[in-house]
């Protein structure tokens, strides 16, 4: 039998091998794998979990912001079902958000163009630093979390200070920029509904700077051999005060929500928004930051883009903790104060483990 040593050492010459391909999955699928190499595979516990009963109260919630800008029963309408979503789900979806379907589907084909071309194009993308202008890689925790995941992404910071167009990857670079400012506007009106579902000024989230910075993730996952194997994303929740994802038909999103895992619908047009951990602080846990998933799929390449509301691990010396107005002596803080970029360190150390990142700020 082989020392764990032993073990250890061969599952980290595979990492670093596949790693240095600088292709990523889709790479191992290109090459026409029909098993899915050791460093994917998935402890069982991990994918086998209980679904829910089939009933209303396991069906995310839809809302309609249309109308809530103008009307002053609309809106007191919209900010309840946010602030109710937010409370108890911590996912919602978005329908008449004011995105195009136009912009919303070349958003989408963008993502697939980049990880389906010339895969020489690709590598000149590949790092795993962080601070890079855009990073194209598969998996940010590869070398740290127990089974890397089966995707692949291309990220960069959108806000407030984009890249120039020059250093954008031609397949999807115009798109990313102009997706992001729609993305910026739909965020802004959440954070003033989310703001006056907390009882306070319309404009109190945003001059807290929730709305200031804007990281883009085109995800790309590939159709998986063994998809009962592995994982297209560990359960985690986000680093982020909010994050605005669409995805594509394909399926496969997952929320943890009273013990179940619940599926995240597509919904034609519509985009999906969660609660990421730095909203469960200020709110002092009113919005919840839950867990979720991607299952990996035998259909696909399953497509999507995910707009993190967050500085992430840029320099930003801002101390956020529980906002004041929602303490008091029943309601004490459990959160201590942090900057955004000390908690994105730990996250980023921790990686996907399967706990939340907001143990570590508990009082």
């Amino acid at each position: 039998m082989e020392s764990t040593a032993t073990v250890a050492l061969d599952r980290s010459t595979q990492l670093k091998a596949f790693d240095e391909t600088k292709t990523g999955v889709k790479g191992l699928v290109d090459a026409g794998i029909s098993e899915i190499p050791a460093i994917f595979r998935a402890p069982p516990a991990t994918i086998t979990t209980p679904k829910p009963p089939s009933s209303s109260q396991f069906t995310i919630p839809t809302i309609d912001l249309q109308g809530g800008s103008t009307d002053s029963l609309s809106r007191r309408n919209l900010v309840e079902k946010i602030g109710d979503a937010a409370e108890r789900w911590g996912f919602f979806q978005v329908i008449n958000h004011g995105i195009s379907l136009d912009v919303m589907d070349k958003m989408k084909e963008g993502v697939r163009e980049f990880h389906e071309q010339d895969p020489e194009v690709r590598k000149g993308f590949y790092s795993r630093d962080p601070s890079s202008k855009i990073v194209y890689m598969s998996n940010f925790d590869l070398y740290s979390s127990p089974a890397a995941n089966w995707r692949d992404t291309l990220g960069c910071f959108t806000a407030p200070d984009p890249p120039r167009p020059e250093d954008l990857p031609d397949a999807c670079g115009e798109v990313m920029i102009e997706y992001s400012k729609e993305v910026m506007k739909v965020g802004k009106m959440l954070f003033e509904l989310l703001s006056e579902a907390l009882g306070l000024n319309t404009n109190h989230l945003k001059d807290m700077d929730c709305a200031e910075s804007l990281l883009l993730l085109g995800h790309y996952y590939p159709p998986c051999p063994q998809p009962d194997l592995t994982l297209g994303l560990t359960k985690h929740s986000d680093n982020s005060f909010l994050t605005v994802l669409l995805q594509d038909h394909v399926g496969g999103l997952q929320v943890l929500h009273d013990q179940y895992w619940v599926d995240v619908p597509h919904v034609p047009g519509a985009l999906v928004v969660n609660v990421g951990d730095l909203l469960q602080l200020i709110t002092n846990g009113k919005f919840i930051s839950v867990e979720h998933r991607v299952l990996a799929n035998g259909a696909g390449p399953r497509i999507s883009v995910a707009c993190f509301f967050s500085s992430y691990l840029r320099a930003n010396p801002r101390v956020y903790g529980p906002i004041k107005e929602l303490l008091s002596e029943q309601n004490p803080p459990i959160y201590r104060d942090t900057t955004i970029t000390e908690y994105s360190k730990f996250y980023r150390s921790k990686g996907f483990d399967g706990t939340s990142g907001l143990l570590y700020l508990k009082i």
